[in-house]
């Protein structure tokens, strides 16, 4: 493809990049309202968030091989028509299970924009060029992440109301659909193919079981209890039958184990794991710190959101341009993971008082370390790998850091609701309050709180937000030492493994 034809199927990939980037952040500041209205609890807050990581990471892998086998034109379309249809549920839900479960179909649709923009890409321009074009990537996800809080804001304040957040997206999708239904013509690789439906449908029953634990453990049930054994149990057992079929039974597995056997893919992989844990679940949370801590409201916590998404936007396009005149990326990921460590260290110091110009220089400092992470962790997998396994190595990527961030978001979401409700409980109780009206893990509508147990729920959520931060750091240091021991192998100039490409893969 010429470079104006890679632009023009660029733009249709972008916006529905832009599509699944949205589909998060537009509702991120609304989700104190919707669960307000809607009479949920802390656990619903998090479930909302989780149900779109859940389906969205455990179909990644599918979607990935699938791109592999059939048209990726149409399988990109196919996802926007799931997350637009998701959409619509949402935007009629009456009770927080049905929101929940839209919010699931929606990730369906977002695993198959995310992993698939980047296959498509990955097709379309060699690994020495795509760094240049994964800056572009960056700026749309910081352009979503932005506008959409923004949006979502101002569309709460409105008639039409939270419900209006889920219709927002819709014709940008269509617009996504019909730009790559005239610009993207890639050819389509005909084979025998074998679609690994057992290899498919184990993996996703593992990971759910896994993040269906980890999000309701401590809140419906104990940590440690015979419903904690039996699902540990059981999701560890079909994830080790998962690993047996893909390693022995199936003829094309969804996630080919051999392609960890490269060291910069395995590597790559476990660091993605890790950063998706700091990244989605210490940062989801950052809404309720300034809207429950700070008493700020959705727009006013949209325009917070800058300082991150303003150092990602950044870093993500001089990184990309640099690497792209350089063919060197490793500097970029370890300089990237400083970054991230001590933003989020500095950030586990912050309470309801902390000076919000300060909270903002913290938050731009995580943006600009991942800006120079998040995209070259895959770039540096899409190099070492066959075009015939870049979905599946793209997606894999891919799939492995979004289970990092629903694990992330599951566990440090009940650390954050037994974390406030001990904290309220334990205030109420110095009051001489009954705590049975106030602690029992709603998220309340401050306005309509008493001064004191205002300031009491303020000074909680503020204290827990932070503590978050503190836990996802260790795992942060853990993705800096992953990157330390990749070795770095200058990009390749082709698409195609030719001896430039296989020889640099062995080593």
């Amino acid at each position: 493809m010429t470079h104006r034809e890679i632009l023009e199927a660029l733009s249709g990939l972008l916006l529905a990049m832009f599509v699944a980037m949205m589909s998060s952040t537009v509702v991120s500041n609304a989700l104190p309202v919707i669960v307000t209205d809607l009479e949920g609890s802390q656990t619903g807050y998090t479930w909302v968030v989780v149900a779109t990581l859940l389906t969205m990471t455990a179909t990644t892998p599918l979607w990935g091989k699938l791109a592999d086998l059939f048209s990726k034109k149409l399988l990109v379309q196919t996802a926007l028509v799931i997350y637009s249809a998701g959409s619509l549920v949402a935007a009629f839900a009456p009770t927080m299970g049905v929101l929940i479960g839209a919010r699931a179909l929606q990730g369906l649709g977002v695993g198959g924009l995310t992993a698939l923009v980047q296959v498509v890409i990955a097709t379309m321009v060699s690994p020495r060029e795509r760094s240049r074009y994964s800056g572009y990537i960056g700026a749309v996800f910081a352009i979503a992440t932005v506008s959409g809080p923004l949006i979502g804001g101002l569309i709460v304040g409105s008639p039409l109301g939270w419900r209006g957040c889920f219709f927002v997206g819709l014709p940008i999708a269509a617009l996504a659909f019909v730009v790559l239904q005239r610009t993207l013509h890639l050819p389509v690789v005909r084979r025998k193919v074998h679609v690994d439906y057992l290899g498919a449908t184990l993996i996703m029953g593992g990971v759910s079981v896994l993040l269906v634990w980890v999000s309701l453990a401590g809140q419906q049930f104990d940590w440690a209890s015979r419903t904690t054994a039996l699902m540990l149990t059981g999701g560890i057992a079909v994830i080790a039958l998962a690993v047996y079929v893909e390693w022995r039974v199936a003829a094309d597995p969804i996630i080919p184990l051999r392609l960890f056997r490269d060291r910069t893919t395995a590597l790559a992989t476990l660091a993605s794991v890790m950063v998706g844990v700091a990244m989605f679940g210490s940062t989801v949370y950052l809404s309720q710190y300034f809207q429950l801590a700070r008493g700020m409201s959705p727009t006013e916590a949209g325009l917070m959101s800058i300082a991150m998404v303003g150092g990602l936007l950044v870093s993500s396009i001089v990184t990309g341009r640099m690497i792209t005149t350089t063919g060197l990326w490793k500097r970029w990921l370890v300089g990237g993971m400083v970054l991230v460590i001590l933003g989020l260290f500095l950030l586990g110091t912050i309470d309801e008082k902390t000076h919000l110009a300060v909270v903002g220089g913290y938050m731009a400092l995580v943006g600009l370390g991942l800006g120079a992470t998040m995209q070259n962790l895959v770039l540096s997998v899409q190099n070492n790998t066959r075009i015939e396994d870049m979905g599946a190595a793209s997606s894999v990527v891919a799939f492995f850091r979004s289970l990092g961030g629903s694990i992330g978001v599951s566990a440090l979401g009940a650390i954050l609701a037994t974390q406030v409700a001990d904290s309220v409980k334990d205030g109420l109780a110095k009051m001489h309050i009954r705590p049975d009206s106030h602690s029992s893990g709603a998220i309340p509508d401050l306005d309509t709180l008493p001064a004191p147990i205002r300031a009491l729920y303020e000074a909680s959520f503020g204290e827990a937000v932070g503590h978050l931060f503190l836990v996802a750091t260790p795992f942060a240091v853990a993705a800096l030492i992953c990157v330390l021991f990749i070795k770095e192998v200058p990009l390749r100039t082709s698409n195609f493994v030719a001896a430039e490409a296989e020889e640099p893969a062995a080593r």
